[in-house]
């Protein structure tokens, strides 16, 4: 299988490891939480891990920043290198497999190889000159294999190389290996050593060298030796499961990092250990000495102690200790050390019944600066019967109760104090532990069940404490009112806080504050915390943010508040533009974790999504523009009733309206009629001689029935329902238009009804005849209608010749006569 861009996890650049070592010597750590979790001593817990580890780091950086290509066949069952590999791969993995030979035409085309991993394999035999066209090889990994001889070929590129746990008889060095210049780390295999077995590379300045002696045996009447020039970490790994029996003098110049693995002891043959590491110590730049997978009596440790003591070793690390046997009061001498830190992680008690004075007593009276005792199982630890040195004390993960250290006057000079993971519940008796620990400044009691159900307030706590960290226990609000009145850095985050109190007024000092994972529902304003510059409260019920946090936390250089149920709505949009307002780093995560939970339209939405208007979030504002509006409309009616007759128009719609209401109670049959007329004629009053004497007359001759007001209207009718009824009876609407027809208002009802009409059947029943010329401006506005078909020209003129009468009436029959052919077909009306 090909990856492309994998973090190649085998390719080496060493010049890095000085930095990492150094680091990882340093007893001190920056940061505020990680402060309160991290041991100050911090050695080099297994010193080929922490190689690989940064030949890991160096790796991720240079293949993922180089593109190069890497190739993963690990874990296949492959018993040959496969052929078909990509000639470009710089990292091929092919450990855990079962492969028994390697040819030169297995690699020799893969030029740019950096990266060989073949550990955990079933390779006997090597011929190193298979690599000689792998110019650029780096890191080659040969272990757990059952390699029994190598021919040698320089590899003037190679770093790492690896040889450790194979069938080895002596150590497999030649002189070629004298001219492996930049070679860092050498991982070997032997049982048996003569003591210019590394002579060929004792010009070599390495960094690290694993001796694998699991296969060592011990000769008879025989004591071997080694000498390593120059490295300046010795891993040396022992059988798991025999006694420490090796007797071999190895001297090494320059050392500074030393570990033994798997060291298993009794009383007998405890001295074999100290004889063994005499020489080993004997250099005055060893500054890390670890043991890890030991088993021991309480006595032989007790022994290594005191032969350790004295010795320039700076950081004395154990980790997975299994204590057998016994366990008894034992006479330790604190003489003066250079010892600055003691590590003891993952400690197994096989003895059930032991005297616990006899156990404590060797810890507590320790004449050192950092003690650290995790995953053991301690269940108290004692108070130090004179003035301690410890500055830094680390009992993470053991059983410790609330009684430990109480009425302990004696850690003055304690600065840094870890009880995670113990069995403490009363948060008030941690405050009066520390009364006396004079020096305190960082305390970490987290991941216990801390729980403060006083509200007196009256806690005991030592002034000095700068960070508290009190996360992952049961406290709830009141914790606010149980704390140091100096402290600076708070964690409270993974407790039951729903709101912090606002008459809190101990904690002006507060400049960093973790409440993570609570309940709490509103963010916390500065009035409280004068000093908060860091706040960490996301993962908690915070919907609507105070609008006015930025302003009131004008120190705030950092806030965390994302994966809160943020509720989207009004009170919501000041607090988003809040963030805009402030430097992008100063909100952490966003916007990425600011996301809307309600309402449901917006859910899952980022609040930088999330718009709403001004108007709508703005109460004044709204009560003004629904006023002004109100006003606009007001005064556009105005305008309209004043220059539109916007009344009349409502009061001829009413009347419209009214009719048509009446109308539908009338029987079906009496709307089943015929049409009665052939036209309905509208004229003034003033017009009246020339509609009598011209107009009628001409029209009937021709048997066109005409409908008049004054001979066809209904008595006890209204006009506008007369009006109605003789227009909707009617084929024709005639209007007889003049000065005087536009002055009066019964004649425009009939217009508009008639032209109401037009629409309401869809027909073109009006005919407009225009009797004298009228002028446009003396056409009142509210006669909009009469406006619109006078500038549409949509009528006919009565001429004053005579000779141009007869087209006229010509034009006026032909209007008749188009419809009543039609009219007659379908029996419409009446011919």
């Amino acid at each position: 299988m090909w990856f492309h861009d994998w973090p190649g996890l085998f390719g080496q650049n060493l010049d890095a490891y000085q930095d990492v070592l150094k680091y990882s010597s340093n007893p001190l750590r920056d940061g505020h939480f990680n402060t309160m979790t991290k041991d100050k001593d911090s050695t080099v817990r297994s010193f080929h891990f922490v190689y690989i580890m940064t030949l890991i780091f160096v790796t991720i950086i240079q293949f993922s920043d180089e593109s190069e290509f890497v190739v993963d066949m690990s874990k296949l069952g492959l018993t040959h290198v496969p052929k078909d590999l990509p000639p470009e791969t710089k990292v091929l993995d092919l450990s855990q497999n079962n492969i028994s030979e390697l040819h030169l035409s297995d690699v020799s085309f893969l030029s740019g190889l950096k990266v060989l991993r073949l550990s955990r394999n079933r390779i006997q035999c090597l011929d190193v000159s298979i690599f000689k066209f792998n110019q650029d090889l780096e890191y080659l990994d040969l272990s757990h294999n059952r390699l029994q001889k190598v021919s040698c070929h320089p590899i003037m590129s190679l770093k790492h190389l690896d040889l450790s746990f194979n069938d080895f008889d002596a150590l497999p060095i030649c002189k070629e290996f004298g001219n492996l210049t930049q070679l860092n780390f050498l991982g070997l295999s032997a049982t048996k050593f003569q003591q210019l077995d590394l002579l060929p590379i004792a010009h070599l300045h390495l960094s690290c060298i694993l001796l694998d002696l699991e296969g060592y045996y011990v000769k008879e009447n025989e004591k071997e030796s080694l000498q390593i020039l120059n490295t300046e970490e010795l891993h040396l790994v022992f059988h798991p499961n025999n006694f420490f029996s090796v007797q071999v003098n190895i001297s090494v110049n320059s050392l500074r990092c030393l570990q033994l693995t798997n060291i298993k002891l009794n009383d007998d043959n405890c001295q074999v250990l100290l004889k063994f590491l005499t020489e080993l110590t004997r250099g005055p730049n060893l500054l890390n000495f670890t043991l890890n997978h030991i088993e021991t009596t309480w006595k032989c440790l007790i022994r290594a102690f005191q032969f350790l003591w004295p010795k320039p070793i700076e950081y004395l690390n154990i980790y997975n200790l299994t204590i057998v046997e016994s366990i008894d009061e034992e006479d330790f001498t604190y003489q003066k050390t250079t010892l600055k830190a003691l590590k003891m992680e993952h400690v197994i008690n096989r003895v059930f019944l032991f005297s616990q004075t006899a156990l404590y007593t060797v810890f507590s009276e320790m004449n050192i600066m950092m003690l650290t005792i995790s995953d053991t199982f301690f269940v108290h630890m004692l108070c130090p019967q004179v003035p301690s040195t410890f500055k830094f004390l680390n009992f993470t993960q053991n059983v410790f109760t609330d009684s430990v250290f109480q009425n302990c006057n004696t850690l003055a000079r304690l600065e840094t104090l870890i009880l995670q993971k113990n069995k403490l519940k009363d948060l008030f008796k941690v405050g009066l532990m520390t009364k006396d620990m004079l020096s305190l400044e960082i305390l970490d009691v987290s991941w216990n069940s801390l729980e403060y159900d006083r509200h007196d307030g009256n806690c005991i706590w030592v002034g000095s404490i700068v960070v508290l960290d009190l996360s992952s226990n049961i406290l709830s609000d009141s914790v606010f009112r149980c704390l140091p009145p100096r402290v600076k850095v708070l964690d409270l985050h993974n407790n039951r806080i729903r709101s912090i109190p606002k008459d809190v007024t101990s904690l002006e000092a507060l400049q960093e504050l973790n409440v993570a994972f609570n309940f709490l529902v509103h963010l916390p304003g500065c009035g409280t915390f004068s000093s908060l510059s860091v706040l960490i409260i996301d993962y908690n019920s915070v919907s609507n943010p105070s609008a006015d946090f930025f302003q009131s936390c004008q120190k705030i250089r950092s806030l965390k508040a994302g994966n809160n149920p943020f509720q989207c709505t009004c009170e919501l949009r000041d607090f988003i533009q809040g963030i805009g307002q402030v430097p992008s780093e100063v909100v952490e995560d966003w916007p990425d974790s600011y996301k809307c939970d309600y309402p449901e339209s917006y859910k899952g939405t980022p609040l930088k999504d999330f718009h709403v208007s001004q108007l709508s979030c703005n109460t004044a504002l709204l009560i003004v523009t629904i006023g002004v509006t109100g006003l606009l409309v007001a005064v556009t009616v105005t305008v309209l009733c004043i220059y539109l007759d916007l009344p009349w128009y409502l009061r001829m719609l009413c009347q419209w309206t009214q009719t048509r209401h009446r109308a539908r109670n009338v029987p079906l049959a009496e709307l089943q009629r015929t049409l009665q007329f052939h036209a309905f004629i509208s004229y003034s009053e003033h017009d009246s001689a020339w509609v009598k004497n011209e107009l009628v007359p001409c029209l009937e001759k021709e048997d066109i029935k005409i409908c008049l007001h004054e001979r066809n209207f209904v008595p006890g009718k209204s006009i506008v329902e007369n009006i109605i009824n003789c227009i909707e009876k009617s084929y024709k609407s005639i209007f007889v238009l003049s000065p005087n027809f536009v002055q009066s208002e019964w004649c425009h009802y009939e217009l508009y009804f008639a032209h109401h009409n037009l629409f309401h059947e869809g027909s073109n029943n009006l005919i407009l005849i225009l009797l004298e010329p009228i002028p446009q401006n003396s056409i009142p506005g509210k006669y909009h209608k009469l406006r619109a078909l006078m500038a549409q020209r949509t009528y006919l003129e009565w001429p004053k010749e005579k000779s141009k009468h007869g087209l006229f009436w010509a034009n006026i029959r032909a209007a008749f006569n188009m419809k009543l052919t039609l009219i007659t077909k379908n029996d419409d009306v009446p011919t």
